[in-house]
């Protein structure tokens, strides 16, 4: 089984452009790594739908995802451009659709449209939006996957739920070309409504936090939903995603990272280490081919540090990719 592979570009969420003081350079940065991605062979690049940094708001850039996606998406030729992902609280379902449809023919139809339920309550509660009981979030954002399906696959779409409300609001473009519809990525392992709901209308999941045990619980678990629908498994992109910091092979791991680590205040190693994995492409590609063997065909990379040096970026395409592009 053929592995495709994305990495996300620096957007401040994960503090990854404190180091940049100026605003234009912090932007500039990320769209340098988004066109060094674009030259392949990455399929894709992504950004995550977040207004506050992690793991704690702090007075810094975060750029935001539409906005991003727009642009990076006139500023690269080839590659794919995704959020992990939008949530569902931030903007009415409807409007999410309506950008959605406007990104992919900016792009040429090579957005990923992210989707998901929420759950930065500090983000929530700051930007006005409340934050509701998980339950309610599941049932808001069970509505809004309905409303963005039929806003791209109906002429004239009605929904009427207790959440959402559409009375044949016109969508066009749907898409960038007639008869396509764009790809909806939705992010969670939810047993009971997420990924239901990938069964019933996703075209990709991602699962299990990079970690192959989970991946393959929560894909088994999809599978079933997929029979009980009629819906063709196989034609699902089951993806996870992997933080992680490719090495030169004999190179230490700590002299390695020690650059990287001054630009997020001199992080030890050893929670440098805890929160990436950090190796080189045998290391990184046994993860990757312990998430095959549980199902996986998309591996989505977070790679620190990448707006003050891609050399990482550049070890993992030609050390690690190749191996699984087979």
């Amino acid at each position: 089984m053929t592995i495709r592979f994305g990495v996300f570009v620096p957007q401040g969420w994960r503090m990854d452009l404190t180091a940049i003081d100026d605003p234009v350079e912090q932007f500039e940065a990320m769209t340098s790594v988004a066109r060094e991605a674009d030259k392949g062979p990455w399929d894709s690049i992504w950004v995550y739908d977040h207004f506050h940094t992690t793991p704690e708001p702090t007075m810094n850039t975060v750029f935001e995802s539409w906005t991003i996606s727009a642009t990076l998406a006139r500023d690269t030729e080839r590659i794919h451009i995704g959020q992990m992902v939008n949530c569902n609280g931030y903007r009415n379902p409807a409007l999410f659709a309506k950008i959605a449809s406007t990104v992919d023919v900016a792009s040429h139809g090579r957005l990923y449209a992210g989707y998901g339920a929420g759950w930065y309550e500090h983000e929530w509660r700051a930007y006005g939006y409340g934050f509701p009981e998980t339950k309610e979030r599941m049932a808001m954002f069970r509505e809004g996957v309905q409303i963005i399906h039929k806003m791209w696959t109906e002429d004239k779409p009605v929904f009427e739920g207790r959440y959402y409300t559409i009375d044949e609001p016109i969508n066009e473009p749907k898409s960038h070309k007639a008869g396509t519809k764009v790809p909806l990525w939705i992010g969670g392992g939810g047993p009971q409504v997420t990924l239901k709901l990938v069964a019933q209308y996703g075209d990709a999941c991602n699962v299990g936090g990079g970690k192959p045990d989970v991946a393959k619980e929560k894909l088994e678990i999809l599978q079933g939903h997929c029979e009980k629908v009629g819906r063709d498994f196989s034609e699902i992109t089951k993806s996870s995603t992997i933080n992680a910091f490719p090495i030169a092979r004999g190179a230490d791991p700590e002299q390695a990272t020690a650059k990287i680590r001054a630009k997020y205040g001199d992080m030890p190693f050893d929670k440098f280490a805890e929160a990436h994995l950090v190796g080189d492409a045998d290391v990184i590609g046994e993860r990757v081919q312990a998430l095959r063997d549980a199902g996986i065909d998309y591996v989505i990379n977070y790679i620190p540090g990448l707006a003050y040096d891609t050399e990482a970026m550049r070890i993992y395409a030609e050390d690690v990719i190749p191996a699984f592009s087979k």
